[in-house]
């Protein structure tokens, strides 16, 4: 069974290559992964300029597991072209993205390219799964995470759901992870606190470098649905499936009383 893997870190990303061998374990595993970073581009796609595509050179530690592609693009852009071209019209029973360096909670699931990988899946009727580990360390241990994206890949095959479904899937950076730590999450509202930093080039021309301070989550009411950032927070692991339709369903009648009559 074939399975589309990319992320938004790059072709060269630590938690690229641990998906990758987890997956490879049980499935037949294509990657299609931008060839630089493309951290927080959302869902952007290319359309100025061309999409250059190389296939993995020999050397790359991840052909010896499958097929897999460098593109110079965006992360729906290595979704699209896959499916529409690289591979000749094999189409993968999923798209699984990630696993990114950092979470994807909140308000960050818009600005994520990881997370609109998994978008782009169900744009295209595939389903899509997105996979975030809650580190920024340089030497974070992508391995638990991968374990336990191998078991979720499998069951939502295993149990047939629907084509179009994305799930968003926030690991903590700690040992043993299982599917008795996930918990079904719905997504918070909070997002990182802006900052941005004021520096001086050498030639005296002002530049920001944009950074942010996690915004800490208190815990809800009990009996009701936790958010993503509660869960991860507790050190567990949040499960959110994510919706396509952005309509305000619950003001959409008032809109066309109050404003268009």
């Amino acid at each position: 069974m074939k399975v589309l893997i990319t992320n938004d870190d790059g072709v060269n990303a630590p938690g690229l290559a641990a998906l990758v061998q987890a997956l490879a374990r049980r499935f037949e595993v294509v990657v299609a992964a931008p060839e630089v970073e493309q951290s927080a581009v959302g869902h952007a796609i290319t359309l100025a300029d061309p999409i250059k595509v190389r296939p993995l050179n020999r050397s790359h530690p991840l052909t010896s597991l499958g097929r897999g592609w460098a593109v110079r693009g965006t992360p729906a852009d290595c979704v699209k072209l896959a499916v529409s071209q690289l591979l000749n019209g094999e189409k993968p029973a999923l798209v699984v993205s990630g696993i990114n360096r950092g979470a994807n909670t909140g308000l960050n699931l818009l600005y994520s390219g990881t997370v609109s990988a998994a978008t782009e899946a169900a744009f295209l009727g595939l389903t899509g799964l997105a996979f975030s580990l809650d580190s920024f360390d340089s030497q974070a241990d992508y391995g638990p995470g991968a374990e336990l994206a191998l078991r979720l890949t499998e069951l939502v095959l295993e149990r047939n759901l629907a084509p179009g479904l994305v799930i968003n899937v926030n690991f903590p950076d700690r040992p043993g992870l299982s599917l008795d730590d996930c918990v079904a999450a719905r997504q918070g509202l909070a997002m990182m606190k802006e900052v941005f930093l004021e520096r001086l080039d050498p030639r005296g021309n002002l530049y920001y470098w944009q950074s942010g301070e996690e915004v800490r989550v208190p815990n809800g009411r009990k009996g009701r649905v936790p958010t993503d950032q509660e869960v991860l927070a507790q050190g567990r692991v949040p499960v959110t499936p994510i919706q396509l339709d952005l309509t305000d369903h619950g003001v959409l009648k008032d809109l066309g009383e109050k404003l268009l009559d």
